[in-house]
């Protein structure tokens, strides 16, 4: 909606986290619009999920003023009379670029230069336009007709976040110029090349090919970042970054930075730990009676699901073990995997919390010198939090915090409260054997793949002007993490889920006391592909035993070998050996690493290495 609250369209809730949110494009049939900061949407509209590890999280990223997570608002029934105040709810947009360019005589000019008029269509909002009132063509002998215009598709974008009009006069006049002519936008030549697309002034004749907007042309053409957040409707003091022409639409120009965290307990008590989660709603009580009300509010809402469960007497003595207990300080620690870690590893793991259900198997008999322990996930919840936004390059781009590009802010000042979405699904969590795992490091052609993969990563680094001897996970990380694609790619021909709907946790982590070596594959849709059952019946020893092999012996030979398997990532400076599209890469919304340190060598005998195969022998 804009400014007088016309709707425009819809996308779903988590697409305001992951494609469209604040600062991002929505391309959508006949507009371009641009999703303003989180300070201009209604938050009370804004249902808060619970999920205290991850808040803690943001709140280390972010500082401690913020006070919740958030859903974004979102119409709970699609049959609305297109008049009702609930027809607005929604997230407020803006038309982004400015420009919009008439598609009968080329006409280019800013929407709120008074030649272009909003059509509004309340029954069909996507198909609300801007039409050039009383176009005559573009040699002007035509009779007067509206025509559609639809936004100019050259943009600004900036390495720190900033995003712009693109410069139509100083570019077309070869920079400042006192000349105010009008601008047309028409293409030569049979292709939409770059080459083949021209800006041409009215007034003075000047003419430019888009061509001079990119490569180094663009560097000299271009004028200077003038450090715009149009989401914020704010100018920066000025920016140092070297400004690029981008196309509307492309994907480089919003990268979401988020934090996930998979709800987990952190006491053995269920409803100790359902108070826990949601203190927010109890820390102001008085008394038992105050607790009836409050569930009855809290059963409605769907805020805290399972609380209803309980008698209220119940529930007061566990706010007041809460209270005695110091439960302010329960969550003190912002890290992520190594509390979930914990949990997935203990003697007995949780089986009946709310939002975590798990089941222990026995571990194939096949795999059992590999596999110390699978834990089937038959409920669990993961949390999503959007901290802000790069653009240009995306923040995965570099592994340590302080070599990513600057994170672009979703809101003016310091936020009081995030975005947020969660989902359900299920999984299989799978412990690898320390010992086994010790030993195949231990091993030489091992440690020769490690130098191979430390060789690329250090030129891969070098080549972007970043630390080369930062951010390499490990072989171990590397060896899971190509375990966990290989049954990803399984999973997804077996239990009927998208594949782009089954992610990955790879714990990896041996700095600490108690080192990691496990994977968790999960489903994580945000409707009900996330919860079929499927996946869970997969990890019983029979089935899950089955797969491995089944992934395993697929992964031997590539449609790609040998020059798959003979891939040296030092000599091209890349983050992946033996591996490919064809074997090993799936889905970027399955992958935490975005495709990188993979090498299936590590798990099998390949045509150009046999002796660093951790599964040896088994298959």
């Amino acid at each position: 909606m804009m400014n007088d609250k016309t709707p425009v369209g819809e996308v779903r809730p988590s697409q305001l986290l992951w494609t469209y949110g604040p600062g991002s494009l929505i391309d959508l049939p006949n507009l371009s619009v641009v999703t303003l900061g989180t300070d201009r949407w209604e938050k009370d509209r804004c249902q808060p999920i619970q999920e205290a590890r991850l808040l803690a999280a943001v709140r280390k990223e972010l500082g401690a003023q913020v006070e919740s997570l958030r859903m974004p608002p979102f119409q709970k029934s699609e049959l609305v009379d297109p008049w009702s105040s609930e027809a607005n709810i929604g997230v407020p947009v803006r038309p982004f670029p400015r420009w919009l360019r008439c598609v009968k005589c080329g006409l280019l000019s800013p929407f709120d230069a008074g030649l272009f008029e909003i059509k509004e269509n309340r029954y069909r909002p996507e198909r609300t336009r801007f039409v050039h009132k009383g176009c005559r063509g573009s040699k002007g002998d035509l009779p007067a007709k509206d025509a559609d215009a639809v936004p100019a598709r050259f943009l600004l974008a900036c390495r720190d976040g900033h995003l712009d009009d693109f410069p139509w006069h100083y570019f077309v006049h070869g920079g400042n110029s006192t000349c105010k002519g009008t601008l047309r936008f028409f293409e030569s030549g049979a292709s939409l090349q770059t080459e083949n697309l021209w800006v041409k002034c009215d007034e003075c004749g000047a003419s430019r090919s888009m061509a001079h907007a990119f490569g180094k042309a663009g560097q000299e053409n271009l004028p200077a970042c003038r450090g715009r957040h149009p989401h914020l409707d704010h100018f920066g003091d000025g920016c140092d970054e070297e400004p690029r022409a981008v196309l509307l639409g492309a994907t480089n120009s919003w990268f979401p930075i988020t934090l996930s965290a998979l709800a987990i307990p952190q006491t053995k008590d269920p409803l100790g730990q359902l108070v826990q989660d949601g203190w927010e709603f109890f820390e102001d009580l008085e008394s038992e009676a105050e607790v009836a009300v409050t569930v009855k509010t809290l059963k409605k809402t769907g805020a805290l699901p399972g609380i209803d469960k309980y008698p209220a007497s119940a529930i007061w003595a566990a706010i007041e073990s809460h209270r005695a207990g110091g439960g302010d300080e329960i969550v003190t620690e912002a890290d992520i995997k190594a509390p979930e870690w914990d949990v997935l590893t203990e003697k007995d793991p949780p089986t009946d919390y709310p939002h975590f259900m798990s089941k222990k198997v026995a571990a194939p008999s096949s795999f059992v010198d590999q596999i110390g322990r699978v834990l089937l996930l038959e409920r669990l919840r993961e949390v999503n939090a959007l901290l802000g936004f790069t653009r240009v390059e995306a923040p995965e781009e570099s592994g340590e915090p302080g070599e990513r590009p600057q994170r672009a802010s979703l809101t003016r000042g310091n936020p009081d409260w995030v975005p947020a979405s969660e989902v359900h699904g299920e999984g299989i969590f799978i412990q690898f054997d320390e010992q086994a795992i010790e030993t195949w490091e231990s091993l030489d052609a091992v440690k020769e793949v490690d130098g191979m993969l430390r060789g690329g990563h250090k030129g891969w680094r070098n080549s972007r002007r970043l630390d080369p001897d930062e951010g390499y996970p490990g072989i171990r990380y590397a060896m899971l993490h190509t375990l966990s694609h290989l049954l990803i790619r399984e999973l997804a021909l077996e239990c009927g889920y998208n594949a782009a709907s089954i992610r990955e946790r790879i714990y990896a982590d041996t700095s600490g006391d108690s080192p990691q070596a496990g994977i968790l594959i999960y489903t994580a849709a945000a409707d009900s592909d996330g919860t079929l059952g499927g996946l869970v019946d997969l990890g019983r020893p029979e089935n899950l035993g089955r797969l491995l092999e089944q992934a395993l012996n697929r992964s031997k030979v590539c449609s790609s070998d040998p020059l798959c398997s003979e891939h040296d990532p030092r000599q091209d400076r890349s983050l992946h050996a033996a591996a490919c599209h064809a074997c090993s890469l799936v889905a970027e919304t399955s992958c935490e690493k975005g495709n990188r340190y993979l090498d299936r060598s590590l798990l099998i005998q390949t045509l150009e290495r046999a002796d660093a195969a951790f599964f040896k022998g088994v298959v």
